[in-house]
């Protein structure tokens, strides 16, 4: 009787010690899904390792090799083997362990901006005391489209994000929120006026002041910040903004 590794049992763990590695040994699990998943992703990567290591040895019970009871067909080839180019498949589980990707960015931002949801435009309730008045990209976005009221209107507001840009040459700093998961990310976004753009895919904190730019509740309503100062920052834990 002799022992081998199988591909598939290799490919578990692998996945199973990716899983872990996002989510119980650091909070990289955050740029994927929200943070309630935490759980659920130790649970199904432990339980990958241990179907892993199950099956990762199979007994392969020595035979007399005889014209009867041979597995060795007629091109030359043992069949019962499984062939070497499955191990191929460990490449990409073991990149996923090494390399995992990037929170979803400018590109997902640029392709997928929503709209905050809202029932239609009114007065909303008043903002905070305080300058500048951190706000989110939601919170911000919501007032500055539909409230009749104009509760930004002289105050002074700072908004974190990454850098996204246009092709005309304007830019804005913007957020992805998600329901469940990066799958159903959308994109918050709020042009920025009156500073240079800084690169592409930078966390930037952006101080600034609402600019009106038409009636609330209209297409020609939008989120447009004049700036008063524009500060480099380190991308948060979580980088997707909660509803």
């Amino acid at each position: 009787m002799s022992l081998r590794p199988r591909p598939q049992g290799v490919l578990l763990i692998l996945c199973g010690s990716a899983l872990l590695r996002i989510a119980l040994f650091s909070e990289l699990y955050l740029r994927y899904v929200k943070e309630g998943l935490r759980p659920y992703l130790v649970v199904s990567g432990a339980a990958l390792i241990a179907l892993g290591l199950l099956g990762l040895f199979t007994r392969d019970h020595g035979r007399e090799w005889d014209e009867e009871d041979s597995h060795v067909e007629g091109d030359g080839h043992d069949h019962t083997r499984n062939p070497r180019i499955a191990w191929l498949l460990t490449a990409p589980a073991l990149a996923l362990l090494l390399f995992p990707p990037p929170a979803l960015g400018s590109y997902s931002a640029e392709r997928e901006e929503a709209r905050v949801a809202a029932q239609g435009a009114g007065t909303f309730p008043e903002l905070p005391a305080g300058d500048p008045l951190d706000l989110t990209l939601g919170v911000f976005a919501s007032r500055a489209e539909w409230d009749t009221g104009a509760s930004l209107k002289g105050r002074t507001v700072r908004l974190t994000g990454f850098v996204t840009r246009d092709d005309d040459g304007a830019w804005s700093v913007a957020r992805l929120r998600v329901t469940c998961c990066a799958a159903d990310a959308q994109a918050l976004k709020v042009e920025v006026r009156g500073a240079d753009a800084p690169a592409a895919d930078s966390w930037v904190q952006v101080t600034g002041t609402w600019h009106p730019t038409g009636r609330p509740g209209t297409d020609a309503a939008r989120p447009v910040l004049d700036a008063v100062s524009v500060k480099r920052t380190t991308a948060p834990s979580d980088p997707y903004e909660k509803r």
